[in-house]
């Protein structure tokens, strides 16, 4: 979820504002501002949008972790195997890239 005062700083890096609770009715504009509450939605849609498009990203990197692998590309360089490359073609084909 992204919240108004993500969407504020991107609207405006040098306005400075606080929000209790995520409403609108606590924004307090400290420096700079007040940005429409129509232009702050619009920014929270495009910034969620942003974020929904890397889901498989975060969920690739949380696999990635998950792997040893140093260890697998050392096994697989030793044994002339490929646990490590296939193991990364599986996570991608997991979470395809969307187009």
């Amino acid at each position: 979820m992204t919240h108004i005062a993500e969407a504020i700083r991107s609207i405006d890096s040098t306005v400075s504002a606080t929000v209790k609770n995520n409403e609108y009715d606590t924004i307090e504009w400290l420096k700079g501002g007040p940005i429409s509450k129509e232009l702050i939605d619009l920014k929270i849609k495009d910034l969620q949008a942003a974020y929904d498009t890397q889901a498989y990203a975060r969920s690739r990197k949380e696999e990635y972790d998950a792997l040893n692998q140093f260890e697998m590309i050392s096994d697989d360089s030793i044994n002339g195997t490929t646990t490590h490359k296939d193991a990364i073609v599986a996570i991608k084909a997991k979470y395809p890239k969307p187009e």
